[in-house]
């Protein structure tokens, strides 16, 4: 089950596939973002769910929406997930899944992440969540919608 809307987001530190540390308070500090967890890099699903926010990546950008990905593969991985598919975003290493935790995102007794997006706004509490571990392309959608209720709103 997601964070509920309303709540601030847990801060984290992840390394990322930028070479950084990535600490979602310094990084992307005053920033609306998306953060989206995926179960693994170079699966089916998870490959099209990154392609619908490659695909629709401008219309983030332009109103200075970042993207970021996570899940429990390495950097090495990432960045070959990430070149093979084009992805202009950055993806973030939970190899211990901590911070997936964190976000209700790790399927305990499996150890995996789940499929799950949030729309943080400038301040990082929780604007809109979606979860749907099977339907990849749905998470894009329900974002793109999020954002124009919410953010493009106000």
């Amino acid at each position: 089950m997601a964070l509920r809307k309303g709540r601030q987001a847990p801060d984290f530190q992840l390394p990322s596939s930028k070479d950084r540390n990535f600490r979602l308070s310094e990084t992307l500090a005053g920033r609306p973002c998306i953060l989206y967890f995926y179960p693994k890099d170079f699966t089916p699903g998870c490959t099209q769910e990154a392609c619908d926010f490659r695909d629709n990546f401008s219309f983030f950008r332009e109103l200075d929406i970042d993207v970021v990905g996570i899940s429990k593969d390495n950097v090495a991985t990432h960045k070959k997930f990430i070149e093979a598919n084009k992805l202009p975003f950055e993806l973030l290493s939970d190899e211990k899944g901590q911070v997936s935790k964190k976000y209700e995102a790790l399927v305990p007794l499996l150890g995996v992440n789940r499929r799950i997006t949030y729309l943080l706004d400038k301040e990082h509490k929780i604007v809109a969540s979606f979860e749907n571990m099977f339907a990849a392309g749905k998470h894009i959608k329900n974002m793109v919608k999020a954002v124009k209720e919410t953010i493009v709103e106000k």
